[in-house]
């Protein structure tokens, strides 16, 4: 098939790769070019515009930084939805806001487009290895159609329900998330303070009731202060906040949240945004 991707950052890459290896015509987008070299050297053409890659492409999938972004790239004079081709189908994997999944949805119907949203989860290692956890919002039909595309960047692929409804499932998955990074980081110090090995720890705790993808991931790179980014910081933050003003809108009370994004903002500030989410440890040490 002829796709178009826009936004080859830390997993986007990887993703475009795997589309590659599946014989794939790709059409890239992005805004730093030195970024995509790999992908161009293995066959990706690089274009100037996302109104390039709408008109190549069939499905363009888009995974970029923010809402404001994502805004510019589906809305603008030279975005998708002014550009693309009737019948093409739009994926966004950013993860971004309900009500903005839902406004493109609504805009791509207007103009006989189709759109999904379907935020991801696993960071760069499941985007490397082909099994991240994809959450689909939007129409059923069109999800059954890019099903074979999508199984290629994950394993645990599952339709949540209309537009929006990926989104908002991504908002649990950082929620969840949000309280587990603080047990995590929480875990390691007291095994330090009381003599232990913490990486024999985590032998004991991480495939026990306590078992999680970031104690199994992210633990061994505090321990190593290993702080290259698979998850950007600044990225994290920009996720809790869409979650905590949703909850604000329904009156729901998450101190969790509110808790870990008061954490991240603090390290943040300390020069740290640009780190992985497992530099949260560095709050314990200041």
């Amino acid at each position: 098939m002829k796709l178009g991707f826009i936004g080859t950052g830390v997993m986007g890459n990887s993703l475009v790769k795997h589309l590659l290896d599946d014989q794939h015509e790709v059409s890239i987008y992005t805004r730093t070019a030195q970024k995509a070299k790999n992908l161009i050297e293995a066959g990706a053409v690089l274009v100037d515009s996302p109104q390039k890659v709408a008109e190549t492409s069939e499905v363009i999938f888009t995974m970029v930084g923010y809402p404001s972004d994502v805004e510019q790239v589906y809305f603008g004079e030279q975005g998708l939805l002014e550009n693309a081709k009737k019948g093409t189908i739009l994926v966004d994997m950013t993860t971004s806001q309900p009500q903005l999944a839902q406004r493109i949805f609504e805009a791509a119907t207007e103009k006989e487009l189709y759109a999904l949203d379907a935020p991801v989860s696993g960071g760069d290692i499941g985007a490397k290895n082909g099994v991240l956890s994809i959450m689909i919002g939007g129409e059923k039909e069109v999800y059954k159609k890019i099903l074979p595309i999508l199984n290629l960047f994950g394993e645990n692929i599952v339709f949540q329900g209309p537009a929006g409804s990926g989104q908002h499932t991504k908002m649990c998955n950082q929620i969840n998330i949000a309280s587990n990074m603080i047990g995590v980081c929480e875990s390691i110090i007291y095994a330090k303070k009381a003599g232990l090995d913490p990486e024999r720890v985590l032998r004991s705790i991480s495939s026990g009731a306590a078992g999680s993808w970031s104690l199994s991931n992210l633990a061994p790179k505090m321990i190593n202060e290993d702080f290259r980014p698979g998850f950007y910081i600044k990225h994290f933050i920009k996720d809790m906040k869409i979650a905590a003003q949703e909850a604000e809108n329904w009156g729901l009370d998450l101190p969790g949240l509110r808790m870990s994004l008061s954490m991240y903002e603090k390290i943040a500030a300390q020069g740290n945004e640009e780190n992985g989410t497992q530099a949260l440890i560095e709050h314990y040490k200041s």
